[in-house]
């Protein structure tokens, strides 16, 4: 498998998962736009549980992500992806049958329980070579982006023709068809990638939790997912008060959320052509926080709630999309599988807990006020960027290492960090890997010479 770019199995490997993720993604996403404005023949419904119904599987996901990759670890990436989509699928159908709304919320959790984000991760890498495997993560990252905006049309249109039962069952299907694909599609692993790139450890995470700059990245992460959350279970309401009728919503939704990605290109050429990614991190957030407020202001007039949804994509796409690489960039060498599944636990409670706000704050005060309380959480996110440091640009490596004992890691570890570029060395004895992080200086060949590699 020599060359720069994906070989063909890495190729392969890329599109059916980033496939798999979407297909589930989907599944989720498409009652955002809908559930409050289809789900109102049901008995119990209310706004509070709207938000509830919601962001119920965001809960189940938050407390089973990182479980479910160490099981990956330990019974094979493939059986615990197919047991999650069996989970999926089972939780769809509970939904389409229910005609209570505890009975929806009840499957939504279930859905949640198929948490499989890490573990189609793990076997990603486990699948790509080390110089690769950021090229297919993208491609994965890429996937739920389309399919998120994909949902936005999807969803209303499926639910105009039929209704929640069908939208439900459909997401049942999206659960079977990643089933397939996984079993016949996705090729099998021959060896697991090295912990630490992919599955969290337990015994790390409370230092994950109090890393400052990994700290203000998940609870970014947190309070965005929240908003997310909040703003859709209170802007399906707005806009037929506004005068837009459900039905025409996805007219809406699909070109704002499509525009809105034309515009965060330029944020992020410029973020990377200047190197001042905190900058348009920061400028993101202050364009969310208008969009929210315009939200709030003119909440019965459509042109303006129109401009709003696609300046709040636009501010979301960037930060959703710099987020992850912002963590690979922050996290200590060697710990980026525990780092992600803080970040990942982090998303998924935000989406919970944003179901909760939005519905209560919708019973409470109305559409304005969960548009102004989600502009308050998104300025105190602003205020913790403050403290930011600026990512330094440095690439990331996984070597494999022959070494015998504790004293071996230690001798190639001191050696390692005195080479030219090595900002960050670790030998890990039970993985008998390498991880380093440099800067351009950096000579592969050096490195590869120190640890005796078999590469």
């Amino acid at each position: 498998m020599a060359g720069n770019g994906l070989s063909g199995i890495e190729k392969k490997v890329a599109f059916s998962l980033a496939s798999v993720f979407g297909l589930r993604m989907m599944g989720l996403f498409m009652i955002m736009p809908v559930f409050a404005l289809y789900g109102q023949h049901l008995e119990g419904f209310s706004p509070l549980w709207v938000g509830i119904a919601i962001g119920a599987y965001g809960l189940t996901q938050a407390v089973l992500q990182i479980p479910m990759g160490i099981l990956s670890d330990k019974y094979g990436r493939k059986p615990i992806i197919l047991a999650g989509l069996v989970l999926f699928a089972i939780g769809s159908l509970i939904a389409a049958s229910s005609d209570h709304i505890y009975g929806v919320v009840f499957g939504r959790a279930v859905q949640g329980m198929g948490a499989i984000a890490a573990a189609v991760l793990a076997l990603a890498a486990d699948l790509t070579r080390d110089e690769q495997r950021t090229k297919v993560m993208a491609v994965i990252g890429m996937c739920i982006g389309f399919s998120f905006a994909l949902s936005l049309l999807v969803g209303p249109i499926v639910a105009q023709y039929l209704g929640l039962t069908g939208l439900f069952l459909m997401t049942a299907v999206l659960a079977v068809l990643g089933m397939l694909i996984v079993q016949f599609f996705v090729p099998n692993p021959i060896s697991q990638a090295p912990k630490g790139d992919t599955v969290a450890t337990p015994t790390k995470l409370k230092r994950m939790l109090l890393d400052p700059q990994l700290f203000r990245l998940d609870a970014g992460i947190f309070i965005l997912h929240l908003v997310l959350t909040a703003v859709f279970v209170a802007l399906p309401l707005d806009l037929v008060d506004a005068g837009l009728v459900k039905e025409k919503h996805w007219m809406l939704y699909f070109p704002a959320f499509v525009g809105a990605f034309f515009l965060m290109v330029p944020l992020i050429i410029i973020g990377v052509k200047r190197n001042n990614t905190k900058t348009m991190f920061q400028l993101s957030l202050l364009i969310m926080m208008l969009s929210l407020a315009t939200m709030g202001i003119f909440a019965d007039n459509i042109w303006m709630l129109s401009a709003a949804v696609v300046l709040f994509f636009t501010g979301f796409n960037y930060l959703e999309a710099s987020l992850p690489s912002l963590i690979a960039k922050f996290c200590p060498v060697g710990e980026k599988g525990s780092a992600m599944g803080v970040y990942s636990t982090s998303q998924f409670l935000g989406a919970f807990c944003g179901g909760m706000l939005g519905g209560g704050a919708y019973q409470l005060v109305g559409a304005s006020g969960v548009f102004f309380v989600a502009l308050a959480l998104m300025f105190v996110w602003l205020l913790l960027t403050f403290g930011m440091q600026k990512p330094v640009l440095l690439k990331s490596y996984t070597l494999e290492a022959n070494i015998k004992d504790k004293n071996d890691a230690q001798v190639m570890a001191t050696e390692l960090s005195q080479l030219a570029g090595v900002v960050e060395a670790i030998v890990v004895l039970e993985e008998k890997v390498a991880y380093l992080k440099a800067d351009d200086k950096f000579n592969l060949s050096e490195a590869r010479a120190v640890l005796g590699s078999v590469q």
